[in-house]
């Protein structure tokens, strides 16, 4: 295993950590604290964040290129419902200003937590993948 190899897995294991507590966190918040369109592209881009998580963890072969296509996407998406002033009002669930819906400072921790690790699961998946394609082209 190379180490930029080895630096995937250890943001996939960070980008779990921020996932699995922020989802803590809608749960301590409440369900009913965010419309149904947040909750359904929360619970997509979970499944997602997970299954390439895991597929990261375990060495799957493809799983640089997912954790590419997938970790800067994840990441923007995560900061425009939470990070953003309210631009929606199915997709926002703005932590700005946020008085009456359970958000707190363990709120902000969790989910900056969650978009850095996306963040850098998808750089560090993109310069692998740029690095394996320059490798087969001057070979």
């Amino acid at each position: 295993m190379t180490g930029d190899h080895r630096l995937l897995k250890y943001c996939a294991l960070f980008y779990a950590l921020g996932l699995a507590l922020h989802t803590a966190d809608h749960f301590r918040r409440g369900l009913d604290a965010v419309t149904a369109q947040v909750l359904w592209i929360g619970n997509v881009s979970t499944v997602i964040g997970i299954t390439v998580a895991v597929l990261v963890i375990v060495g799957y072969r493809n799983a640089p290129m997912l954790a590419a296509v997938t970790g800067i996407p994840v990441a923007l998406g995560v900061a425009a419902v939470h990070l953003l002033p309210r631009w929606s009002t199915a997709l926002s669930d703005t932590f700005i200003g946020a008085h009456n819906t359970g958000v707190t400072g363990s709120s902000w921790a969790v989910v900056l937590v969650e978009i850095a690790g996306a963040l850098a699961m998808g750089i560090v998946g993109s310069t692998i993948v740029r690095a394996e394609r320059h490798a087969l082209v001057t070979a």
